[in-house]
């Protein structure tokens, strides 16, 4: 095979797939600061919560049949007896933690949803150490946020489902990682990921969308194998004119020429973090929902009452909250007009909401009617594709207008993280939700410390 990389060629030289490659290879686990651990344990907590809440959904239990796993496997599924091939325990896994719609964001996609079970399979498949888990997760974060900062334009915008397009290579990298690819072996696995990457906006709100995240774990793991193996990529399928981020880029104005940003200096874990979502929903939801529920916290609103809801929001945000009338929880789930009722009505949007029965009541389908979506283009420079605040007014019956506080960062923003308290509370209630026979308390405190962990199998084998 010929060599890709030449080992005394300087990271900062590298063309871009080759810098990535390089990067992977070298990193270790104590290069990485205690802000950017912190962040890669807390994706690991809330990711494997909503994975196991994920664990009954239809989507999950119908791709575990149709990729017929079973028998001694190399990795657990969703912390389970059951068990398969780590590729398909990766997939099945990546599908359950998205299939909720409640883990975390960051970097315009879901990253933990497709790193942690790639991490999981693999990890077990290799035995590998709790060090070796985060210095995986460290990588992917990297090299997604890495691609996903090259472009400004909305990939949402163009159809593209950023956690199926940039997660794919973010498992790689993480997958890589873990294997110990050389740069040359590293590079290749991140190449032929980027021939793996999809999904598209027009499955929003079906089982097609958390299966974009689970496709993404199991191209991770599977490019990886492959790479190691001698499987051959071109070392410059992301830059290229014909190559990756040319390919998804909504407008073509991307940079596809400069060198890496200080990767390994500057970390993006610390810097830019995760949001934990509060509520099962599109985060693009999350914003409007703290602002009714505080106003409703201060004073109480009959919903018979309530002529209309206006709902101030970016365009952007709006096409992806697609769902206008829903009839199931799946749907709801990107639905401003969903999240407005039931905020409205219950005081709360949980995962009892997100259910089909609660979505069909008619009180709740009545007031959905009554949400008026008004649009605008005044972005937030800090979040693409978001207005620098959302805000609701709520019209009732006699002429009152009720407005909400303007929301800039909902709650569990990475600027404004879950207590400690909550993040458990959440983590309870996920493994509660699955039916997973696991105490709750002893296993969270576990998973804060994925470092202590002498073995993946060790970590898994904690229900």
């Amino acid at each position: 095979m010929p060599d890709l990389v030449q080992s005394t060629t300087e990271p900062r030289s590298l063309p871009l797939t080759q810098a990535l490659g390089r990067f992977v290879s070298e990193l270790t686990f104590e290069r990485l600061p205690e802000a950017a651990l912190r962040t890669a344990r807390t994706g690991f907590i809330d990711c494997i919560g909503t994975m196991i809440a994920g664990s009954q959904e239809p989507a999950v239990q119908i791709l575990k049949k149709t990729l017929a796993t079973g028998g001694p496997g190399e990795a657990a599924l969703y912390f389970s007896s059951e068990r398969g091939p780590a590729p398909e325990a990766a997939w099945i896994n990546g599908t359950a933690a998205h299939a909720l719609d409640y883990d975390d964001v960051a970097l315009r996609g879901h990253p933990s949803t497709v790193l942690v079970p790639a991490i999981l399979a693999e990890g077990e498949a290799l035995d590998a150490s709790g060090r070796d888990m985060l210095r995986a997760y460290a990588a992917g974060y990297e090299v997604w946020g890495e691609l996903a900062e090259r472009d400004r334009g909305q990939h949402h915008l163009k159809g593209w489902h950023p956690t199926g397009i940039f997660g794919a290579i973010g498992a790689a990298a993480a997958c890589a990682s873990l294997r110990r690819l050389d740069a040359e072996r590293a590079t290749l696995a991140i190449a032929l990921a980027a021939s793996q990457s999809s999904g598209v906006m027009a499955n929003f709100g079906t089982m097609t969308k958390p299966f974009h995240a689970g496709r993404a774990a199991h191209s991770g793991v599977i490019s990886a194998r492959l790479a190691e193996a001698g499987f051959t990529a071109s070392a410059d399928a992301l830059e290229h004119p014909q190559g990756f981020l040319n390919a998804v880029s909504p407008e073509g104005k991307v940079d596809r020429e400069s060198a890496p940003r200080a990767l390994g200096q500057d970390w993006r874990l610390a810097s830019v973090g995760l949001s934990i979502k509060k509520f099962p929903a599109c985060y693009c939801t999350h914003r409007t929902i703290d602002a009714v529920l505080d106003l409703v916290s201060r004073r109480p609103i009959d919903p018979s009452r309530i002529d209309r809801i206006v709902v101030s929001l970016s365009d952007t945000y709006a096409t992806i909250l697609r769902n206008h009338a829903p009839q199931t929880g799946l749907a709801a789930k990107f639905s401003i007009e969903f999240a407005m009722a039931a905020a409205l009505t219950a005081r709360r949007v949980g995962l009892g909401e997100l259910t089909d029965t609660f979505v069909r009541r008619a009180d709740i389908q009545q007031l959905m009617r009554r949400v008026v979506v008004e649009t605008n283009r005044n972005y937030d420079p800090e979040t693409p594709g978001a207005s620098v605040y959302d805000q609701v007014r709520v019209h009732l019956d006699d002429g009152t207008v009720l407005e909400t506080e303007q929301v800039r960062h909902a709650s569990g923003h990475a600027t404004r993280p879950l207590a400690e308290a909550e993040l458990f509370e959440k983590f309870r209630a996920c493994l509660d939700a699955g039916g997973v026979k696991l105490e709750a308390r002893g296993f969270f405190e576990r998973l804060q410390k994925p470092d202590e962990v002498g073995s993946a199998r060790e970590l898994v084998g904690a229900r």
